[in-house]
């Protein structure tokens, strides 16, 4: 199999993200197909002994097995680490693989990690509860407090990890400030950047060493596979992260990578596009709701600090109801053209209840220390006509008693 024409990384550096996402990792075989190729195998033969004995030492870039190389995950990986402006990448299984790896990889017992308390349910139950039955600490904190990190840094901190917009408050984090306090301090940065994605936010171009994903969302977009990644420099990417990477088998199958592949192509597009439906949903649900949280209205905390990092809001939000958990559900029971459902990112305008779904699992203590309220509501706006989407969200919100 070989490389396609101008693959070289240093031209392909110099493409414009919306060609990197067409074209960017692009191998070719020597059949001379255009569509990325599907290699559904979990081995490879060689021709002779020395060559797989040189493969297997280092010695030789071919593949040797899937659950370390396969030649339709390697394209996606590499499109994403030209996206993320990084030197390398390693897909994964799916968000949570990403994450635990991400974080697994570098700590040991006795090492103290500083996480934003706002986060997803499972990234919070990392922290929580994984991560202290390794002899691992960590601390949470107000993540828009930029005082709060330093404050929080002990001897043996190895890890900053947060979310910025966080899910579902839709908190943000000063990356500039952070990340230069970590480097400063010798601590690694782990960033979530799915809800904003390369598209709208690349954390690395504001010092942060990693960045980490659940490519189920935005990146594939139409709710089909699974999927994670993990960018960030080679020596971290193949001197941690591959090691345990290698040994713990996280790995994504070949055809979700594929469907990745393909959802990269249209992300810019429908980032884009979900922004702006989003950004008009959001100023419909403040007209009839005291709070609304969405980065690209001026009634967000952070307002400015968005405009500083992100090219747009993104496509969620969140949004309070006064009468708690039976007025949340009730407006979740009469949605007829809004699904309910706990996914975001997707082409379809989706609603959940964070609460009773992705937070259940950490605990109505800790719900209350994130600020997931039972009120709250998280809307992922899709590609719909926004009209539509707010013409349903009326009715809804009308049958809730709002």
């Amino acid at each position: 199999m070989k490389r396609t024409t101008g693959q070289d990384r240093s031209i392909t550096a110099t493409w414009r993200p919306a060609t990197q996402a067409v074209r960017g990792g692009t191998w070719r075989s020597e059949m001379g197909e255009t569509s990325e190729a599907l290699f559904l195998t979990s081995g490879y033969s060689y021709d002779d002994a020395a060559t797989v004995a040189a493969r297997f030492a280092g010695e030789d870039d071919g593949m040797t097995y899937s659950r370390l190389q396969n030649p339709t995950v390697r394209m996606l990986e590499e499109r994403i680490a030209l996206l993320e402006g990084a030197e390398a990448c390693r897909a994964q299984a799916s968000g949570m693989a990403a994450m635990t790896t991400a974080l697994l990889c570098q700590l040991s017992a006795g090492d103290h990690v500083v996480a934003a308390k706002a986060a997803f349910g499972s990234c919070r139950w990392l922290i929580d509860n994984l991560l202290p039955r390794f002899g691992i600490e960590g601390t949470t904190i107000d993540a828009g407090d930029n005082a709060a990190w330093e404050a929080a840094i002990r001897p043996n901190t190895k890890v900053f990890f947060f979310e910025s917009p966080a899910n579902p408050t839709m908190d943000l984090v000063d990356l500039e400030h952070v990340c230069t306090l970590a480097r400063a301090h010798g601590i690694t940065t782990v960033v979530d950047n799915a809800f904003a994605t390369s598209a709208l936010q690349r954390p690395l171009d504001f010092g942060a060493d990693v960045v980490a994903y659940s490519a189920t969302k935005m990146m594939d977009g139409q709710g089909r596979v699974l999927a994670g990644a993990v960018a960030g420099s080679k020596e971290f990417i193949d001197g941690k992260l591959l090691p345990f990477q290698r040994n713990t088998g996280p790995n994504i199958a070949a055809f979700n990578a594929w469907v990745v592949l393909k959802g990269l192509e249209t992300l810019d597009l429908r980032i884009r596009r979900q922004s702006e439906n989003a950004l008009k949903v959001a100023a419909f649900i403040e007209s009839r709701l005291p709070t609304v949280r969405y980065p690209f209205l001026p009634s967000h905390p952070q307002h400015a600090l968005a405009l500083k990092q992100m090219l747009a809001g993104g496509s969620i939000m969140s949004l309070e109801v006064p009468g708690g958990r039976v007025q949340a559900h009730a407006l979740l029971d009469a949605l007829k053209l809004v699904d309910i459902s706990n996914n975001i990112g997707d082409s379809r305008s989706l609603m959940c209840h964070p609460a009773s779904t992705t937070h259940h699992g950490v605990g109505a203590e800790t719900r209350a220390d994130m600020g997931v309220t039972e009120g709250m509501l998280r809307l992922n706006v899709g590609l719909e006509d926004p009209d539509d989407v707010i013409e349903d969200l009326d009715q809804a919100l009308k049958a809730a008693g709002l």
